[in-house]
């Protein structure tokens, strides 16, 4: 069975999507997080690789430590959204790999071609982020 996006999905996650720039004085819930990261996990990547990393930065403390990181334009959005997620990759990602793919030995493909590892890193953990 052949199943498409509703019309109204497809505006929600692409013709309607926008960077936010203001934020609701209201914290988000742990349980908000965890299905955000749920989410995320599913995301679509070569392998089932699953390079991305994820960390929710929730404390005004956490978020000072970004400071030297952040573009100036950035700086007071950051400070004021009850949570700031912070997505990275695993440059050994791959070895996770015997248990996300098992029925090859993908491990192998990486471990002598950090260029390789590299590349795939980066490329799968933005189809991750892209996913939340």
């Amino acid at each position: 069975m052949k199943k498409r996006l509703s019309e109204e999905g497809m505006d929600l996650v692409f013709r309607e999507a926008r960077t936010h720039n203001a934020w609701l004085n209201q914290p988000v819930s742990e349980e908000t997080l965890r299905q955000l990261y749920d989410l995320m996990k599913w995301g679509p990547t070569s392998a089932n690789c699953s390079p991305a990393r994820i960390l929710f930065l929730r404390t005004p403390e956490a978020k000072q430590r970004l400071l030297p990181a952040l573009a100036p334009g950035n700086v007071e959005k950051t400070m004021a959204a009850p949570v700031t997620a912070i997505i990275a990759y695993d440059i050994k990602f791959y070895e996770l790999l015997p248990k996300l793919f098992p029925h090859a030995d993908a491990r192998s493909w990486f471990t002598d071609t950090p260029e390789l590892a590299l590349t795939t890193a980066r490329r799968n953990s933005s189809l991750q982020a892209r996913t939340s």
